[in-house]
């Protein structure tokens, strides 16, 4: 009976899951898209929002360099290069607020299946 179970399985077509990837994908991005959540529009909320992603993240990354340093015993090299990481994701995530894409992953708007 399994194996009965297994050969059906085993025959469907490449494009019958295509497709059927592809309504997942639409149905999931019309149901939970994180992209489409709107925020205030006015320059007050939006440099409030820059200043804070900039803030936390250079905070962040001296908080984890830090702490390494004081691990490992290797001041302030590690303070150094993760405030400058800090720095190059708080400026990445302030090109992608400005740019419009917000909390999407990666750059492509159209996530339609190649065929």
């Amino acid at each position: 009976m399994s194996e009965d179970i297994n050969l059906s399985v085993q025959k469907k077509e490449p494009a019958d899951f295509d497709l059927r990837l592809h309504n997942a994908r639409n149905a999931n991005s019309e149901s939970t898209n994180i992209g489409n959540v709107r925020l205030p529009d006015d320059g007050k909320s939006k440099a409030i929002r820059i200043s804070t992603e900039l803030i936390v993240a250079v905070t962040v990354g001296g908080g984890i360099g830090l702490l390494l340093d004081n691990w490992l015993e290797a001041k302030p090299w590690f303070l150094i290069l993760f405030l400058l990481l800090g720095n190059a994701a708080g400026l990445w995530n302030i090109f992608r607020l400005t740019n419009g894409h917000k909390y999407k992953i990666g750059f492509e708007d159209d996530k339609t299946p190649r065929s």
